[in-house]
Order: structure tokens, then C-alpha cells, then sequence
């Protein structure tokens, strides 16, 4: 039987791309998959059909050779076996879908990853970034600080200059998994990929490892920085230093730190975003008269507050441009002062009296209220009695 075109069998035409090529070999393969096609007989001949088709095509000098002579080209005469050949046994078989397996699911397997010249990975890792949680008072979140932190973390060691190895020499190609990173198990009709057990993954050994670091190419240390932080920030607030984070193994680029802060609660202001809240107790004389009062400021001032005559307990008033500001450069916010009227206790005979002339006065002045504040006590004595 006269063996199908490999153009045909992929479903492409003659001068596709290397990336057409690959495109429609992994759609091919995924529709014709044995798995997914059990109730079909024909199914595993036709996905050997598109493996042998996709062998040739994706090498450039098989597929030059099959464009110029055909099936001839491997037909033995034509220099070299056929490339399919011994594709119908299970070992050749599983090794053509291990090449399946790893396209459609290296993402799931670890593939994807950087690799070295020769295949190999890349056998230098970045460092993890860090987080530091800093606390700072609000006046020093008012006017912006400099803060000194200690951070415990590593650094790329100085004795094998981030190799890994005794003497800053190059680690060499692993031998268990040449260099890939990863090791292939074959089970029957599957190939199972799993990271290789004797570079961790790397693709590269330290045969002398540095005595200094073991081998990791970096050492534990605390490190002592200067952290700047900028006037308005806010619990939350998070501040990046590129390169201060964990060391990178065996050479590779530092992690970031994050410093993130929390801004203490302080014993006189409460905050919301650029506004500060501050309740100021005034005597019920100052309430009722009207009068000044001397308030605190977050900058460390002080500021005179008019309070008008007949103020009650929760009035609030407005000191602009004495809140906190923008992170982000902008307008400071404002102030808002709250009354809480104190009422006197511990009164002295003469206050009292006075009081009770204040109240009679009250009540000539003003009958209605009188009568409304009798008939409330006559109703209550009526409970009580």
C-alpha cells in the first residue's frame, strides 16, 4: 500500500514554516491520540502515521531530502534508513511520544525552562524577594524618615564568587541528565519526565564544592540597611529595594526587599487617608459663652480655635492644611476638631447655688421648656411612686 504524503497527513502544504509544521503536528496528534479515540482500531496506526510524517519534517535535512526524492529518500538506496523505521515497535513508539507528551504537557512537567548552551539549564537561580514589616509613628509618617533595619538574608558568598565551587571554579555538566535538568522514566507506552536527582534540577554538579558556602554559592548573613520613607505613607504602604532581597544561587540575580509599613495608632489623632480627627474637651461655661482654645498640631504647633457661643458636644470645625500629606506629592489635608462639652463635677456649695440660679433664670426665660421638664418628672415620680 502506497504510504500517504507527509504533507498530506499533517494537513499542511509543501514550503510550510518550521512553526506551521509544529502547529499542525500538535493539533494532529492531540485529534488522533489512542486515549481519546479507544473505540477507534485504526487510531493508533494513523498516530504513527503522524509521528513518522512529523519526524522528517521537522528535521531540515530530512525534509529537504523528502522534498527532492519523496519516500524514496529513506527507502535505503538513497543514503540512510527510513526514518520511520521500527516506529511499530513499542520502544521507538514511546520514544516518538515522549516528543508528544513533552509538547503538549512540558508546561505541567516543569518544561519551558531556561536552558544552558548545550541544552543544559541554566544553572543560576534568581533569590527569593523578602518581606520586612516596618512600624513607624504617625509624626514620622507626617514628615517623612530615614530608618535604619536590620534584615536577615543572604549574600552571594566572596569566596567562590557565587559558584558554588572550591575556588570559583565552573560547575560542569551534570552526567546523570547531561546537562537537561531532568530525567525520563519509560513505562511501557508512557515516558514520564521528573526533575534529576543528582543536580536537583541545575543540569550542572560542583564536583569541590566551596567549603565556605557548600556549594550554594551564598552564605546566610544579617545585613544592615538605610531605608528612606517618604512623608505621607500609610499603613499598608509598601516600598520596594531592587537587589536587597535573597542572594541568587550560584550566581544568579538577588531577590527584592518589601518593606511594608504600619502606622502606629497615636494617642491624640485619628487618620483617614490626608484628614486628622482630634476631639478637644471645652468647659460648658466656654460652650454656652463662646471663647478660644489652644489645640495641638501634628507638626508639633499649636493653633488658636474660635468656639462659638451656644457650641454643643460633637460640633466640629475646620483647621485647613493641618492634616497629612499626599504620598504622592499634592495638596495636605485638613484637620477637623471636635467639641466634647465636659460637664463639672465635684461642685463646691457656691456653684451649686449658682447652678440653681442659673436654672430658675432658665426656666422664667423660657416657660415652655419649663412646663415640658415638669410634666417629664411628674411622669416619672408617677412610675416611681
Amino acid at each position: 500500500m502506497a504510504k500517504k504524503d507527509f504533507y498530506e497527513v499533517l494537513g499542511i502544504q509543501k514550503g510550510a514554516s518550521a512553526e506551521e509544521i509544529k502547529k499542525a503536528y500538535r493539533t494532529k496528534a492531540k485529534e488522533l491520540h489512542p486515549d481519546r479515540n479507544s473505540d477507534n482500531p485504526n487510531a493508533e496506526a494513523m498516530f504513527k502515521e503522524v509521528n513518522e510524517a512529523h519526524d522528517v519534517l521537522k528535521d531540515p535535512e530530512k525534509k529537504a531530502a523528502y522534498d527532492r526524492y519523496g519516500h524514496a529518500a529513506f527507502d535505503g538506496g538513497m543514503g540512510g534508513g527510513r526514518p520511520g523505521a521500527g516506529y511499530g515497535q513499542q520502544g521507538d513508539f514511546a520514544s516518538a511520544f515522549s516528543d508528544v507528551f513533552e509538547d503538549l504537557f512540558g508546561d505541567f512537567m516543569g518544561g519551558g525552562g531556561g536552558r544552558a548552551g548545550g541544552g543544559g539549564r541554566s544553572r543560576a537561580t534568581r533569590g527569593s524577594d523578602l518581606r520586612y514589616n516596618l512600624r513607624v509613628t504617625l509624626e514620622e509618617a507626617f514628615k517623612g524618615a530615614q530608618k535604619q533595619i536590620n534584615v536577615p538574608g543572604s549574600e552571594s558568598c566572596d569566596s567562590c564568587h557565587g559558584t558554588g565551587a572550591e575556588g570559583g571554579a565552573e560547575p560542569q555538566t551534570c552526567p546523570t541528565c547531561g546537562g537537561m535538568g531532568k530525567v525520563r522514566a519509560q513505562n511501557g507506552f508512557f515516558t514520564v519526565e521528573r526533575t534529576c536527582p543528582t543536580c536537583g534540577g541545575q543540569g550542572q554538579v560542583v564536583k569541590n564544592p566551596c567549603r565556605k558556602c557548600h556549594g550554594a554559592g551564598r552564605i546566610e548573613k544579617d545585613r544592615t540597611l538605610s531605608v528612606n520613607i517618604p512623608a505621607g505613607v500609610e499603613t499598608g504602604t509598601r516600598i520596594r529595594l531592587a537587589g536587597e532581597g535573597e542572594a541568587g544561587l550560584r550566581g544568579g540575580p538577588s531577590g527584592d526587599l518589601y518593606i511594608f509599613i504600619e502606622v502606629k495608632e497615636h494617642e491624640l489623632f485619628q487618620r483617614d487617608g490626608s484628614t486628622l480627627f482630634c476631639q478637644i474637651p471645652v468647659s460648658m461655661a466656654s460652650a454656652a459663652l463662646g471663647g478660644e482654645v489652644e489645640v495641638p498640631t501634628i507638626d508639633g504647633g499649636r493653633s488658636r480655635v474660635k468656639i462659638p457661643a451656644g457650641s454643643q458636644s460633637g460640633r466640629q470645625m475646620r483647621l485647613r492644611a493641618k492634616g497629612m500629606p499626599a504620598l504622592r506629592g499634592g495638596a495636605v489635608g485638613d484637620m477637623l476638631i471636635e467639641l466634647a462639652v465636659e460637664t463639672p463635677v465635684n461642685l463646691t456649695t457656691r456653684q451649686k447655688e449658682i447652678l440653681r440660679e442659673f436654672e430658675k433664670i432658665e426656666a422664667e426665660n423660657n416657660p415652655q421648656g419649663a412646663s415640658f421638664f415638669r410634666k417629664v418628672k411628674s411622669f416619672w415620680d408617677g412610675m416611681t411612686g
